[in-house]
């Protein structure tokens, strides 16, 4: 039989993770839009890469909280990527688009 403690909390993190979906999956689409500007050549403003920022940080901690380890990893390197200096080179351009692609796919999964 299994722990009744470990049952009632994995059924309220289950619960928690359904209450906040919709915020975490309008994060991961607002980085999908940042990153498909930059591949169509937009150049972000300092508000725009701030939001993009902010959404992962949020991102980076929530999926932590629910395990996804590599959620939140991949949310801190977009992060920091949209808190600095952007340079928007393909090869930079690719990789925030694999990591918001990436995201989506992991907060589906869950």
């Amino acid at each position: 039989m299994g722990d009744p403690a470990a049952s009632q909390l994995t059924e309220a993190m289950n619960r928690l993770w359904q209450k906040y979906l919709p915020q975490m999956e309008e994060r991961v689409s607002t980085l999908q839009n940042v990153a498909g500007r930059l591949a169509n050549g937009a150049a972000l403003s300092e508000e725009e890469q701030s939001t993009a920022a902010a959404e992962a940080h949020k991102l980076a901690g929530v999926l932590g909280t629910f395990g996804l380890k590599d959620g939140t990893e991949l949310a801190r390197e977009a992060e920091g990527l949209y808190g600095g200096t952007l340079e928007s080179d393909p090869a930079t351009v690719a990789r925030l688009i694999a990591i918001a692609d990436r995201l989506k796919a992991l907060v589906a999964q869950r």
